[in-house]
């Protein structure tokens, strides 16, 4: 019996040893842009499952996103951090930042394609489910998702971390397939008590199912631990809130359980 359980145990641990959250730098097409992404899933987990994609901040897709791609993995999603910019575009200065963003926020038919192209992307994986996709999106990535949201994109939920609220395409009532969350800091000077209540009646009038929460002392970029050091650097009101973080990502977990099912 003994030498039984010894060895049940052995192959079990050698599973697990096995066992890793595997990492693919994935390259696709937008158009005639190269984009350059990041991929990552558990091997250990058996069968199709959801897939994720992780829209990045407005630095580009940097280790930020493909650290949160790697914690849905060892969730037990397939994860994608997209690429936005083309080329796998990367900004170390704010000015470089914002042309990158506005480039991208100010051509819609342009980033609606560029989210797509990830989209299918993810979709085509063998580990994906096939009708089981959502997207999260941190600053910059958190206005992206909602703006397919609001643009009828088929998704089962996106979530938006210290991401843009305001947007000057409404969500229409039918139009949003999607369910919605939003974590957001309550000390981000970014959104404006303005713009909370226009989207509250915005999600409202739309008859989108939503949740919208708001994490006290929480200041914009809450959940990356490289805020605080930005923020020294170029004078923005950016900080990490470890507390509001671990929330924050909790209720994503949950949110994503919901959706899915599982």
């Amino acid at each position: 019996m003994k030498r039984m359980l010894g060895f049940l145990l052995l192959a079990l641990f050698g599973v697990q040893a096995h066992a890793a959250v595997v990492g693919e730098e994935v390259s696709y097409h937008a158009g005639d842009t190269v984009m350059k992404g990041y991929l990552a899933y558990d091997d250990a987990v058996q069968g199709k499952r959801p897939g994720v994609l992780v829209v990045h901040e407005w630095w580009g897709h940097n280790d930020y996103a493909r650290m949160r791609a790697r914690m849905l993995a060892r969730l037990g999603y397939t994860a994608l951090a997209v690429d936005m910019y083309g080329d796998g575009k990367t900004a170390d200065h704010p000015q470089d930042a914002g042309k990158f963003a506005t480039a991208v926020n100010s051509d819609m038919d342009q980033r609606r394609a560029r989210f797509l192209a990830a989209k299918a992307l993810l979709e085509r994986h063998p580990t994906v489910a096939a009708d089981a996709t959502a997207a999260i999106g941190y600053c910059f990535g958190g206005g992206v998702v909602l703006a397919m949201a609001r643009d009828g994109v088929d998704l089962k939920g996106v979530a938006s971390f210290h991401g843009a609220i305001a947007s000057k395409k409404l969500a229409e009532p039918g139009k949003v397939r999607t369910r919605v969350l939003v974590l957001n800091g309550a000390d981000d000077p970014m959104v404006t008590e303005v713009q909370i209540e226009v989207f509250h009646q915005e999600m409202s009038a739309a008859g989108v199912d939503y949740r919208f929460v708001s994490y006290p002392g929480a200041k914009h970029a809450f959940t990356n631990p490289d805020a605080d050091a930005y923020g020294q650097r170029f004078g923005m009101p950016l900080a990490y809130h470890a507390e509001a973080d671990a929330k924050s990502w909790a209720e994503l977990e949950g949110f994503l359980r919901s959706i899915f099912g599982r």
